[in-house]
């Protein structure tokens, strides 16, 4: 008889997690990006997630003289949030993130919306990416329909537990460790 290797199931089920993930993520699309300033206030703004690629890396666009490309700068260890009240599904992710001009990356990820941000184009001086590794994600995925949301508030009612029918889970990745 042939035992499963616990550490196949393992890396299948962390497959498995990743790819909601980024299907939660390609959903909500908008990030809130948060930085640390100088003097350790917390700040988030919001940015279009542009690409979330199979090295579970995520890529934003940002102007390379504005406040949170300093920020990053001086404090690198950033925090990611997203949510979908349509969708019931919220993300947090932290990881260290870092700017490049990547003109081949800009390339491809480029399109004609970010030029509100860029009018000079991909060959805007100030447009750098900001490439963020994912440490640690958490997501909570609930019942997203009317009808789910519904059943959910009904079995939450009946058990007294509020996450009877969502799916809370943490995602560490190699990045991590």
């Amino acid at each position: 008889m042939y035992d499963a290797d616990p550490q196949d199931s393992g890396r299948q089920d962390q497959s498995r997690q990743l790819d909601t993930l980024r299907k939660l993520v390609k959903d909500a699309q908008i990030a809130m990006l948060t930085t640390a300033t100088s003097d350790g206030t917390l700040i988030s703004r919001p940015l279009q997630t542009l690409d979330f690629d199979e090295d579970n890396v995520l890529w934003f666009a940002t102007d390379s003289t504005s406040e949170k490309a300093l920020e990053i700068k001086t404090h690198p260890h950033i925090g990611l949030a997203y949510a979908d009240r349509r969708d019931n599904s919220y993300v947090s992710i932290s990881g260290p993130a870092r700017l490049l001009r990547d003109e081949q990356k800009i390339d491809t990820l480029w399109s004609p919306a970010m030029s509100l941000f860029f009018p000079a184009g991909k060959d805007d001086p100030n447009l750098v990416l900001i490439r963020v590794e994912i440490e640690r994600a958490e997501y909570w995925d609930g019942p997203g329909t009317i009808v789910g949301k519904l059943l959910y508030l009904a079995a939450a009612a009946i058990t007294g537990n509020p996450g009877v029918m969502t799916q809370n889970v943490i995602v560490e990745t190699s990045a991590s460790e």
